[in-house]
């Protein structure tokens, strides 16, 4: 009897302890009626105490309990027979009469005879987990659409071509290689062949491999252990692990370092990495995309970048054409463009004069389809009537004179020179204001990456933008 006593809970105790659990839970007699029923049931059903107890357990309408819905009565629940119901999901009604998804169980309580006493109930609510499976199901359609061939817009014979090429990639394993100038929507590309491939359930890792430095790009890809330099303060997992399954995306991949080259040469070979610090061998399943605005056979024939690798890269190469290459498409473009400024801006612009029309189809484009939509986003700024206009477009659009020439499109000779077989400040500068600032068009010109400009226009104290 002294046993029992000391092992007995405190009755103020055990109601302490039902008010402060986060699950609700209430019990019943062995009619079926309601006796107890803590705070978070009141917060779930929005039932209080004085209305629930008393009432049987049918006030909650449960979807399923161990058959499909609530039994009349307790005398037809399952509960008697079983004894025990674990983990159930279902749905309770609540007083306002919306649904309230939960997780129930319950058990038969019976006394030291064996008869029975009552029932003992929990339930958890699933409201939140519930919109974040909601979430997750709307950012998959959202990635579905932001990634489907046809968000990718033309309807030239060359985008065309680009689309059979995009779902053949899809199709295979293969190492692809994206080639095309800035601006041109090769992250899009990369994005669409792996949505639309065996691996679009995994992970999709984009890295620019020019915005980093030769050792932080190492760390970046590779990952790191604690103590592997200055700094490293714990373990990293690098972005080769975190695409593990899936895709990752290298763009600007010709300009990475030889060392790095050398690297990812080993990643394409063996299928493995190893952090950095690390002399542990780790096996990786991914597809690799990587992407380039520079012409890789050039820079092999250069000696800057590696032969092996580069046919490693080019398993399956996929080239998207300039804007000026498929001028048909600019007034699709355009209105597209103008539909998400419309939405994006609150404004309702029907479309475009065709004096403005004719000026973006004379406009040779060096910055591609990004350059595009860049001037539409800033002629909203300006256009105060129901079309575009020609004064609402970008100077450097509007007037000939600012307007660069593709490389594609002109004479070797009529590359910049470096003066005194260098770079010079003023060169740099007058190079600019030639090319409208385009950092792109300023790089094909004088023979250089778009990084080395702007290191040069850092180590210059050159502005990233004209000055006004």
């Amino acid at each position: 009897m002294e046993g029992k006593d000391r092992g007995a809970l405190d009755p103020s105790f055990s109601r302490l302890l039902l008010e402060s659990m986060a699950d609700g839970v209430f019990t019943l007699d062995r009619a079926g009626n309601i006796t107890s029923w803590n705070p978070s049931l009141e917060r779930m059903t929005g039932y209080t105490a004085e209305e629930a107890i008393g009432r049987p357990c049918t006030l909650l309408n449960f979807t399923q309990c161990f058959r499909e819905g609530c039994p009349t009565g307790i005398e037809e629940c399952g509960i008697y027979q079983h004894g025990r119901l674990d983990a159930r999901e279902c749905f309770l009604r609540h007083k306002q009469g919306r649904d309230v998804p939960v997780i129930k169980s319950a058990r038969l309580v019976r006394d030291v005879d064996g008869s029975v006493k009552g029932v003992v109930e929990t339930v958890t609510d699933l409201t939140e987990l519930e919109q974040a499976r909601r979430d997750a199901e709307e950012a998959n359609r959202r990635l579905g659409d932001i990634h489907r061939l046809d968000n990718i817009i033309g309807r030239s014979h060359a985008m065309r071509r680009v689309f059979s090429r995009i779902e053949a990639a899809a199709a295979s394993e293969a190492t692809i290689l994206l080639q095309g100038e800035s601006g041109t929507g090769k992250e899009l590309v990369a994005g669409a062949i792996h949505h639309h491939s065996a691996r679009n359930g995994m992970p999709f890792v984009a890295v620019s491999c020019s915005a980093l430095s030769e050792t932080l790009l190492e760390s970046e890809l590779f990952g790191h252990v604690k103590g592997a330099f200055t700094g490293a303060i714990r373990d990293r997992t690098g972005r080769f692990e975190e695409a593990d399954g899936g895709t990752i995306f290298l763009d600007e991949i010709g300009e990475i370092s030889p060392f790095i080259q050398v690297k990812l040469l080993r990643v394409l070979q063996e299928r493995e990495i190893e952090r950095v610090g690390e002399s542990r061998k780790r096996k990786i399943d991914l597809r690799i995309i990587a992407a380039t605005n520079l012409d890789l056979a050039d820079l092999v024939r250069g000696g800057g970048f590696r032969e092996d690798l580069f046919y490693r890269l080019k398993v399956f190469p996929v080239t998207l054409p300039p804007l000026r290459k498929r001028k048909e498409d600019v007034p699709f473009l355009v209105s597209l463009f103008i539909r998400r400024q419309n939405r994006k801006t609150g404004k309702e612009i029907q479309g475009i004069t065709q004096s403005a029309m004719r000026i973006l189809m004379d406009h040779t484009w060096p910055g591609n389809v990004r350059e595009l939509e860049n001037a539409v986003e800033h002629a909203f700024v300006l256009c105060s009537g129901p079309a575009i206009d020609v004064f609402d477009l970008p100077v450097e659009v509007r007037q000939v004179a600012y307007r660069p020439t593709a490389r594609a499109d002109r004479p070797p000779s009529d590359r910049a020179p470096l003066p005194g077989g260098g770079l010079t400040r003023e060169g740099l500068l007058d190079t600019l204001e030639a090319c409208g600032w385009n950092k792109a068009e300023v790089a094909r010109r004088v023979g250089l990456s778009r990084t080395a400009i702007w290191k040069y226009m850092r180590k210059w104290d050159i502005p990233l933008k004209p000055p006004p």
